[in-house]
């Protein structure tokens, strides 16, 4: 029950920061709609087509759906209280970031797959929705900047499978896995942490 709590979480999370991104934009409802749906939902998607389950996660359960339009209505109808967007987008993104890296960890290793795909698949789950969301709104996207964003995910996996290794309890292991997650961003960015680039002279 805790486990799917954390994925509507989420996919609220990432549906919201869609919703910032498609109204810096100036898109219309339509294009607002579908920049939240694919933010929340594309990286989980991609997840599950790898690992063959199909059909995909939200086509069979329509809740993530009303999370992804609940969202959206929250969002419009809040958006002055979220005047400072740049804030707010990289907060929900931050929260969605550290629970979907959870979400696709498990996936994974329900499927029985070797602890490093599960790792991998958890960065997949949780950075891929931002990126989708990115190009479609002509932004390079931010995992393939200089910020520290799908390396916080492999550390949050890593950190999964160390806590899962102690005997920890299921609902510890997840509380402290988004929340290592969540404070790997918070602090790269607080600190302006960023790896280096490499680039032709």
């Amino acid at each position: 029950m805790l486990f799917y709590a954390i994925d509507i979480i989420g996919t609220f999370a990432f549906a919201i920061s869609g919703v910032l991104v498609a109204m810096q934009k100036r898109m219309d409802p339509f294009g607002i709609f579908i920049i939240a749906f694919v933010t929340a939902v594309g990286g989980g998607t991609l997840r599950d087509v790898l690992i063959g389950r199909t059909p995909v996660g939200w086509m069979n359960d329509l809740n993530y759906v009303h999370a992804i339009g609940l969202a959206v209505v929250f969002a419009v109808i809040f958006r002055k209280k979220l005047n400072r967007l740049r804030k707010s987008l990289f907060l929900f993104d931050t929260i969605g970031l550290g629970v979907f890296t959870i979400i696709g960890v498990e996936k994974g290793i329900s499927a029985d797959l070797h602890p490093i795909i599960c790792i991998a698949l958890g960065t997949m789950s949780a950075s891929f929705g931002g990126v989708i969301r990115d190009i479609l709104c002509n932004e390079i996207p931010v995992i393939f900047r200089k910020e520290i964003y799908a390396t916080a995910c492999l550390v949050g996996g890593a950190t999964f499978f160390a806590l899962k290794y102690l005997g920890l309890e299921e609902d510890l292991i997840y509380i402290f896995t988004a929340a290592m997650v969540i404070s790997i961003r918070l602090v790269v960015v607080k600190f302006k942490i960023q790896l280096p680039t490499i680039y032709q002279a």
